[in-house]
C-alpha cells in the first residue's frame, strides 16, 4: 500500500471512507453475530454439552479443554481451527501448553454466545475427533 503515500488526500478519501471501513450490514439481515433465541440456545448448548463443552459462571461464554498425545498433535489440532477461526472471522480465546490446549467461546460484538460461537465449537469437536 505504499501507492497511498503518494495519492493525492481527496482520491484516498474517495477509496477509503467511513462507509467501505466501518460497514454494517442492513438492518433487518440476520448475522452469526446475533445473540441466539432462549429456544436455540437451550437446544444447541444441550448438545455441545454432550460433547465437553461448559458454560462460564463469570460471563456468556463456552469453555472446553482438549488434550492430545503430543504438543506437534495440539499444535496440530490449533493450526486446523485458526485457519476455519480466520475464514468464519471469528477467533476463540485460547491456551496452549504442551498436549493441552483450554478453548473459550464468545462473541465480542454482541457481547455474548452466538451462532458463530456454534458453528466454530462443533467444528472444533469434529477436528478433534480426527486428532
Amino acid at each position: 500500500m505504499g501507492w497511498l503515500m503518494f495519492t493525492p488526500g481527496f482520491l484516498w478519501r474517495r477509496v477509503f471512507n467511513r462507509k467501505t471501513l466501518f460497514s454494517r450490514p442492513a438492518a433487518g439481515m440476520a448475522t452469526d453475530a446475533s445473540w441466539l433465541s432462549p429456544a436455540e440456545r437451550e437446544q444447541l448448548l444441550m448438545e455441545l454439552k454432550a460433547t465437553g463443552w461448559v458454560e462460564l459462571e463469570e460471563r456468556d461464554a463456552l469453555y472446553k479443554e482438549l488434550h492430545f498425545k503430543t504438543f506437534n498433535q495440539a499444535f496440530g489440532f490449533m493450526s486446523r481451527v485458526a485457519l476455519q477461526a480466520e475464514k468464519m472471522n471469528h477467533h476463540p480465546e485460547w491456551f496452549n501448553v504442551y498436549n493441552k490446549v483450554q478453548i473459550t467461546l464468545t462473541t465480542h460484538d454482541c457481547g455474548g454466545l452466538s451462532k458463530k460461537d456454534i458453528r466454530l465449537a462443533k467444528f472444533i469437536d469434529k477436528v478433534a475427533l480426527t486428532m
